[in-house]
Parts: C-alpha cells; structure tokens; sequence
C-alpha cells in the first residue's frame, strides 16, 4: 500500500502535485480536496471569457473530478472545505459545503495549496454592493459576464492597473463597454519601469480606456466611483483588481511558520516547518535570486515548478529550489508586454548598482509584413556587467526576447555572454541582428565608457533649463516634430557644420531611435569633443514618455508634435 497523501486546493499547484506523485506512487491514495466547483481551470484566461476570446465557460475547465479519477486514479471531493489541519495527529477536519457535514482525514503526507483571495479593501464605502465584482474563478467571471450583459450596464471602472486588472479591462472594452482604469501607483504594470510603461498607458487610452493613475477609490454607489481626488466615475459594475493576499490561515492556525511577507514559509524542497507538510504557490514565501530576499510571486508556472519539486521530496528525490525571477507577459490591446528579473527601480530599491539601455530595432527585417519595432530595455549591474532584468514592449514576440533574458539571468549571464549568443536568423522571424544583441552592444558601450547618455526622464529638465541639444535627424523628420529649442543638424551635414556645436558645455544628441545619434557621437569624439551624450530612446523614446502625462495633466510639451512612427 502506498502512502496517503491529502492535497489541499487544486487548479495549477494542488492538481499538478497530485499528478507527479501519482506518476511517483502508482499505488498511492490521493485526494485532493477543493472547496470551489472546479478543480482545474485556466485562471489565467478568465478575462479573455468576457469578450469571448475564450468562446464558452466550459472551456476555462481543464479537469473535472471525473477526468482526474479515469486519467490518474485520483480522488477529487469538489465542495468540500479543509477547516483545519491538526499536524500532531496527521489529519485534517473537512466541511462539505452542500450538506455541512463535517469529517476527518488521515494523511501520511500533506501539501497546501490554497492560492491567494482577491484584495477586497474594507476601508472603500460601497465595496461589497452586489455589482462589485472579484475574478478568481470560473464562477466570478460568469458571473461578472452575465451582469455587464444586463441591459444597461455600460460604464465599467476596473480598481487596480496590474495583470488582471488590465486583461478585464481590455477584454470589456472589446465587449464593447466603457472602461475606466483606476491606479493607486503613479503607473500600472508595477513590473515595468516607469519609462516604458507609457507605451502601455498610450495604448490604453488610444483605445478608449479612461486612465487614473496616482488616484484611489474612496467610494462605490450604485453608479459612481468616487476617487480620493473627489472626482467622479459613472459605474454600472465595478471589478476589484487591486491585488492578491496568500491564503494562510489555514496553516497559521495549524501552527506552520509564516515567513516575513506573510505567506508560508517552506525549505528549497517546499517543505514547511512541519515535515509531514508541504505547500505551493501563491500562499508560499519564494526566495527572489536577484535580490536575495523573501518575495510573494503569484504565478502560474512557478507553482507548477514548485508541485513538481515538492511531490519529488515527498518520495526522497531531494530539490535544489533555486529561487524565482519574475518573468511575465500580458496583451493589451495591440502591444504585447514582456519582462523579467529586476526593472531599474527595484534594482536600485535593494541597493544594487546598475545601469540600463533603451533600445529599439525590428521584430523582423523591416521589407517583411507586419514587421514592427520592439522597444527593449536591459537593466545590468555595475561595474560586472551581470545581466538583471529586461523589458520588452511591441507588435510581435517580445516574449521570445525576454524568455532569453531569462534564460541568461538564471546562467548568471553577463552583458558578454548576451553580446555573443547565436540566436535563430531568417528575415521573416528575426534581424541578424537581434534587439537583444543590440542592447547588450550598447549597454557594453555604457559600462566600459566608449560613450555617455542621459536617460529619456531627464529630457524635460535638459529642455527647461536651455540645454544645448542637437537632433541628427533629416530636416523632413525634424519638421514634422521636435524638441522645443533643439537645433537640426543631420547626421550628414555633421562634418561640415562643426563650428556650431559647442565644446564649453555639455551637448545632448539625439535621432529617432539612438542609433544615428550614437555614430554621431563618435564621429564627434573622434574630432576632440569630450562633451557629449546620446538621449537614451531619442525621439521616439521622448514622445511616449511625454505623451500620456501631457494628455492626462495638461502640461506644457517639450515638443512641438509627438511622433510614433
């Protein structure tokens, strides 16, 4: 007789677990216990349901209790919630929702996988209305489905601008709702640094989205949502999606160690202080590798991982958790979105010295169809290089670019290695040379000193203050829009008109995309000047940073016209 091992909560940690060991005891007694309807859905995909990108509910549903019991011998007890755990005696109390029964289970070995509840702040008047919605489930967004499809509900605001919070505010606008997005935090898309989540906020609004960042909800009433601000939004259905807090109160009161976020602390094999107890995803305290340090992280394929290395140590296969990263990918609208590791703030947050690169090339050689440009930024520590985060914002596959990155950061990969990695080439998928080798080129240039720049945030001061600017562009592309005050020298005339650039003060040079700027520089460099620096983004970079806080504040540009092209 194999062992009898309880899994407490399904969906990707608790069915995935209870899948491997299966797969390690083929005479084990496995029973999952879940206190939803559904053991197994895509979580991930519940918003794309709303504008049926996702066409019927039942295709959220990945496994049923039926489909576990025929495919892997696995008893699933849907509707039935664990209450309590007593570790001194190895069982479990567990409640049948439907009939309140109540009833104990033994186990050899137990694994928690409880996931997370949706932040539902307290401190909001008006936040438990019944058209106040949360999505965790299959059951919340049918049911956020079928109220937005009432007859006259059309003003939807969305509280809280990360994953979830966008995807349903981008999967109701293409229902054809009005959507409004409100943000505590000066940006949505926490994992981005703040200059290149304005492509993301530019498409937002492009797309009819009314974005509030910098704001909270002080209020829900039947048809508004007032702000701390004191304005006003019309809201005939309001969705929480301000964050996740890890389910821990069942092991808390088992007497399992919580770890200092909060969430459960576990050993590299996710064992928690109790030898017979193993937990996994989004209720556990994961190790970040970069900033060594305690982190909650959410996420799908960590919990999968996680299962998988916890039903392993169960059977004496011993794990060499090797901590997380946090990589990421989400749509919105027509932009895709994709980072990992440390973006510029959190880096400089934990104290870590580093500096990065913002680049732009192609998704494909330009002459390809639908060929787009992917903007990229590369965060790196200074003075070895080490490679600590990405950012990819584009048309096409950004995540190809950052699951690269990703794969280097867990290598401990430097700017070198990213400089000299083969990557796959045909015109119709790729350049030569691809953005991820570019900015490793120009981050090299960075550390080693070939050349100096100053970072698209600080383009505003450098305008306001009467900085000496020049843009290389061609005339025709400095008429169509510029920086306020700066003087057009194309790259081609550079030689002939070198009397007009000062060598006394600091010189700021700039293109469209960095790069005719850059081999200015050098051109300059080689003839004595010692004054310059590249604008990191130039043009292009400047007027989507510019853009959104212009639009949404109403401050003076520093630009006669935006140009994304």
């Amino acid at each position: 007789m194999g062992k009898r091992v309880l899994i407490v909560g399904g969906v990707a940690g608790g069915a995935s677990a209870a899948a491997r060991i299966r797969r390690l005891d083929a005479g084990a007694a496995i029973t999952i216990f879940e206190r939803g309807e559904h053991v197994s859905f895509s979580n991930c995909s519940l918003p794309y349901y709303l504008s049926r990108t996702v066409g019927d509910k039942d295709d959220l549903i990945m496994m049923t209790p039926e489909s576990f019991k025929a495919s892997y011998d696995i008893e699933v007890r849907t509707g039935h919630e664990v209450t309590a755990i007593h570790p001194e005696k190895k069982t479990i109390r567990v409640k049948e929702l439907a009939t309140g029964r109540e009833y104990e289970e033994g186990y050899d070995q137990l694994v928690l996988s409880p996931g997370s509840a949706p932040i539902r702040p307290r401190a909001i008047q008006g936040v438990d209305l019944p058209h106040v919605f949360t999505v965790r489930n299959v059951n919340d967004i049918v049911k956020l489905d079928q109220y937005v499809n009432q007859s006259g509900v059309q003003d939807v605001v969305v509280v809280g601008g990360g994953f979830i919070g966008l995807e349903v505010a981008e999967n109701l606008a293409e229902a054809g709702k009005k959507v409004s997005v409100v943000e505590a935090a000066p940006q949505v898309m926490a994992p981005f640094d703040y200059d290149m989540v304005q492509l993301l906020q530019k498409e937002l609004v492009d797309n009819g989205v009314e974005l509030r960042v910098g704001d909270g909800v002080k209020a829900i009433t039947p048809d508004k949502v007032q702000l701390a601000s004191g304005g006003e939004l019309a809201a005939q259905a309001v969705v929480l999606a301000i964050g996740v807090l890890p389910e821990t109160a069942l092991a808390k009161d088992a007497g399992l160690e919580l770890g200092e976020t909060g969430a459960i602390k576990v050993t590299s094999d996710f064992c928690t202080s109790d030898p017979h107890i193993y937990a996994v995803g989004d209720a556990i305290e994961v190790y970040n590798s970069l900033t060594r340090k305690p982190a909650k992280l959410p996420l799908a394929g960590p919990a999968l991982r996680q299962a998988r290395t916890a039903a392993d140590a169960i059977y004496g296969k011993p794990g060499n958790g090797r901590g997380v990263i946090g990589s990421c990918a989400v749509r919105v609208f027509g932009l895709n979105a994709a980072a990992t590791g440390l973006n510029e703030k959190t880096a400089k947050q934990n104290g870590i010295s580093c500096d990065s690169v913002y680049t732009m090339a192609m998704d494909k050689v330009g002459i390809m169809p639908g060929s787009a440009p992917i903007h990229f930024k590369l965060v790196f520590e200074v003075p070895t290089g080490r490679i600590l985060g990405a950012q990819a914002i584009g048309k096409g596959n950004v995540d190809k670019r950052i699951d690269v990155i990703a794969t280097l950061i867990a290598m401990n990969g430097t700017l070198e290695d990213l400089k000299e990695l083969e990557l796959c080439y045909s015109p119709v998928f790729g350049t030569a040379r691809d953005v991820v080798n570019l900015a490793a080129l120009v981050a090299l240039n960075i550390l080693h000193g070939v050349f100096r720049q100053v970072h698209v945030d600080q383009v505003r001061e450098l305008v306001e203050s009467g900085a000496c600017i020049i843009d290389v562009r061609t005339p025709g592309e400095f008429q169509a829009g510029h920086l306020i005050n700066a003087v057009n020298i194309p790259l081609g005339q550079l030689r002939q008109r070198l009397e007009e650039i000062p060598r006394d003060r600091p010189v700021y040079l700039h293109c469209r995309t960095s790069q005719r700027s850059y081999n200015a520089i050098m051109a300059l460099q080689g003839r004595g000047f010692d004054n310059l620096y590249n604008i990191s983004g130039s043009f292009l970079g400047i007027s989507y940073y510019e853009y959104f806080t212009d639009k949404t504040t109403g401050r003076g540009k520093i630009l006669t016209e935006y140009n994304f092209l």
